[in-house]
């Protein structure tokens, strides 16, 4: 942990517990706050509020730089000793990104042409050698999904694919949990019933990031890291499209949305006629329990930053805010005891809208990536501005695997 992550998340905690501390001491004594205290306690409501934005920034920077600075820390020729090959292919891809195809060695071509027949053999009739496309090597696809997870909370949590090829993926489905066994008289038969079977699918639906384009003096200067930077882009463009999808996608050319109006995960309960952008703390606790107790022991929340926003205003029973901040690194805040993930491309609070899931994601949704990720390098057309074009591809899709794992909460339509 950084030592700015943990001052953060130190000044946070003595927020809160200031906050708790002047709420706690009226409730005890029975009396309302004074205008000096109702101040106090507003004043480190927003500090805690404010502290929980920069802490989740300064969390995702941590992520993101996860992956690159373990990189950088080891010298080239330490990563080529433990695995040569791949670092044969990772140099020379980014010798192609920053000279193109046309400028490298022989050996180095040769890397590349060998290492793309090796680890995609899908039929790519429309990536040839001479426009610069070739599939992009671990560090760099490590980079580009790490960015996705971050601008898709939903792929954080969800069961997560990887695959060697895009060809459909079939696979045997079964719910029995609404048969039982029964008792047996003695001197009777058996009776029979049998097990009904479906099928699950899995597609592969091509991403891709648009074209990017890059000045040449950019790609020359040798202090800049093409590659991550690249990787960021890429990610982040494709990120934003397979998060929307995964969140609310139709289903029929693009993946299954959890929170699809029809396809995604059933409504465990349906706001009172009034709470068309609100939530109650009865409705989480419904919610909580229309998902069968054989999921809850992993169940956690998944909404949007502004539901969020409504369930922060929310107290129990006894006038206690659901929401309860993390005070240690590691540790998350929480829902009425439950944590939580947060997708801003799941609903916002609106009529009809599953903006609120609750349930075991892992068991609940299944995400497939495809292997082998493809950069596009076009060195010629766009010469006369000195830029060079990239795009980059990636294949992705996600089905519901098991629905009642998850529900939704739906706010009511007037």
């Amino acid at each position: 942990m950084s030592a700015r992550l943990k001052t953060l998340l130190d000044k946070r905690a003595n927020a809160w517990s200031q906050a708790q501390d002047i709420r706690t001491r009226a409730e005890a004594d029975g009396y309302n706050l004074t205008t000096e205290e109702e101040e106090t306690w507003q004043r480190a409501l927003d500090d805690v509020e404010k502290l929980s934005k920069q802490i989740e920034v300064e969390e995702r920077h941590a992520r993101l730089n996860a992956i690159a600075p373990a990189a950088e820390s080891v010298a080239p020729t330490q990563r080529d000793d433990v695995d040569p090959e791949a670092g044969e292919y990772r140099q020379a891809f980014n010798a192609m990104l920053r000279r193109g195809v046309g400028r490298l060695s022989a050996d180095q071509q040769s890397v590349l042409e060998r290492g793309f027949g090796e680890i995609d053999t899908r039929a790519l009739s429309s990536v040839t050698d001479a426009a610069g496309g070739y599939t992009v090597p671990d560090e760099f696809s490590n980079r580009l999904v790490e960015t996705m997870k971050a601008y898709g909370g939903l792929l954080g949590i969800v069961d997560v694919l990887t695959t060697a090829s895009g060809t459909d993926l079939l696979w045997p489905t079964n719910d029995d949990t609404a048969d039982e066994g029964a008792i047996l008289d003695e001197n009777t038969q058996i009776s029979e019933q049998d097990v009904a079977f479906g099928q699950g699918k899995l597609k592969a639906y091509t991403y891709t990031s648009k074209l990017i384009r890059v000045p040449l003096q950019l790609l020359q200067d040798s202090a800049i890291d093409i590659e991550a930077f690249l990787a960021r882009r890429i990610g982040e463009r494709i990120g934003r499209a397979v998060a929307g999808h995964i969140a609310t996608g139709a289903g029929t050319t693009q993946p299954v949305g959890v929170a699809n109006a029809t396809v995604g995960f059933g409504v465990g309960v349906t706001g009172a006629t009034g709470n068309t952008t609100t939530v109650t703390y009865d409705s989480l606790v419904d919610l909580e329990h229309s998902v069968d107790p054989a999921y809850r022991g992993s169940a956690q929340y998944a909404m949007n930053d502004l539901t969020l926003a409504a369930i922060r205003k929310l107290k129990d029973s006894q006038n206690r805010p659901l929401w309860v901040p993390s005070v240690a690194g590691g540790v998350p805040s929480t829902i009425n005891g439950r944590p939580y993930t947060i997708d801003n491309k799941l609903p916002a609070p609106a009529a009809n809208a599953k903006s609120i899931l609750f349930g075991d994601f892992k068991t609940g949704y299944i995400a497939r990536r495809v292997s082998g990720a493809q950069v596009l390098r076009l060195s010629e057309r766009y010469a006369d501005f000195l830029q060079v074009g990239f795009f980059g591809f990636a294949r992705w899709d996600g089905v519901i695997q098991d629905a009642a794992a998850v529900k939704a909460y739906k706010h009511s339509a007037t």
